[in-house]
């Protein structure tokens, strides 16, 4: 029983990351591409709101679904695919928070209301970090659904 509620905590949490970081990536990313870099910065600040603390709290909870079921796993194979899982989130975190993070606190100490002349646009940069942790993300959804299915 705890098993399959464990199983069912992992497949809410890396589906929510996935699916966060999915449309992010194929929505969110070229609205803000396409914006001046005052109004990206606006808008910047205004997304971040949303997703602290919610999605390292949805990451972290993963993990530790990660882990407990790896520990619970009924066979090697599952077991591997629930380590590989989640070696994947942390690679997500990583990416989050080695990457990610620091481009975001460079956006939000420049003043959107007085972009410097010689500022330097974070958005490829970014972009090509969330595409990383995106990639992850979703790898880690499909591994534990195999996982899931697998060892039911």
């Amino acid at each position: 029983m705890v098993q399959h509620l464990v199983g069912a905590a992992l497949l809410l949490g890396s589906g929510l990351v996935a699916g966060v970081f999915f449309a992010v990536a194929i929505s969110v990313l070229p609205a803000l591409a396409a914006m001046t870099p005052d109004r990206y910065l606006h808008a910047h600040r205004l997304l971040g709101k949303g997703y602290h603390p919610t999605m390292p709290i949805l990451v972290n909870a993963t993990l530790l679904a990660d882990i407990a079921l790896a520990v619970l796993a009924p066979s090697a194979a599952v077991r591997a695919m629930l380590i590989v899982s989640a070696v994947g989130i942390v690679v997500v975190e990583a990416v989050s928070h080695l990457c990610n993070v620091p481009l975001n606190k460079l956006a939000g100490r420049t003043d959107a209301d007085s972009v410097p002349a010689d500022w330097h646009d974070p958005r490829p940069l970014w972009r090509r970090w969330h595409m990383v942790r995106t990639g992850a993300a979703l790898a880690v959804l499909i591994l534990n659904s195999f996982a899931i299915a697998l060892g039911s």
